[in-house]
């Protein structure tokens, strides 16, 4: 894929190795959140200003051919309200999950089984072209992932066939060998119920260095 310009929707975790991960394969990215003077982006200063940039999340959707959504759930609703006429026409990679969490059990669906995350973001996003991906792996294994016990599987859905070949490219030039696409945007449904599934192995077995893997014969 040639240079691309992409918004990543988000300053945490996801949103920062995704940046990072981006900028050294090649792309142009900007780094949209609520507090531009947080100090956990400083590292952005040591990378070239045309290569790596922080700005509002309104500014972040403006600049980007295509955009990353790696926001909490609980923020999405609002943070797509601020950016949806900026992301008219784009691709938008849906890394969400729809997670809420209680003193008294773990992590929960907010929706699931006949809505999703991803079904949402595309019903906010009417103009946006909407993959869902990423979402079944811990954000220190998005780029470049290593496994000593095989190659890990990633999986994606979105309505848009143009759009999920873009994705399958960028996700190649992350790393991933495995690509698995499922079909349209309400395969999300299933997507990030595997999530608990990844979570609920990590707990149990206290790592969170694993991945998913379809093994063929």
């Amino acid at each position: 894929m040639c240079s691309v310009k992409i918004a990543v929707i988000g300053s945490g975790d996801v949103g920062q190795a995704l940046a990072k991960g981006l900028v050294e394969v090649g792309h142009s990215v900007m780094i949209g959140t609520r507090d531009t003077s947080k100090k956990e982006l400083k590292w952005t200063k040591k990378h070239d200003k045309s290569k790596l940039s922080v700005g509002s999340y309104a500014e972040a959707a403006d600049f980007g051919e295509m955009a990353i959504l790696a926001v909490a759930w609980h923020a999405a609703e609002n943070v797509l309200g601020i950016i949806r006429p900026e992301l008219s026409g784009k691709i938008v990679i849906d890394v969400t999950n729809p997670l809420q969490f209680s003193d008294d059990e773990g992590p929960q669906l907010a929706v699931g089984h006949n809505m999703s995350a991803g079904e949402m973001v595309q019903q906010t996003l009417t103009d946006a072209h909407v993959v869902k991906t990423l979402n079944t792996i811990n954000f220190k294994n998005m780029v470049q992932p290593q496994f000593k016990d095989g190659t890990p599987t990633m999986f994606m859905c979105g309505n848009n066939e143009s759009a999920k070949a873009h994705v399958k490219e960028l996700l190649t030039e992350l790393g991933w060998q495995d690509i698995q696409d499922i079909g349209d945007i309400e395969k999300s449904r299933l997507l990030e119920p595997l999530c608990l599934l990844w979570i609920e192995y990590g707990a149990l077995n206290d790592t969170w260095d694993h991945a998913i893997s379809i093994l063929k014969k």
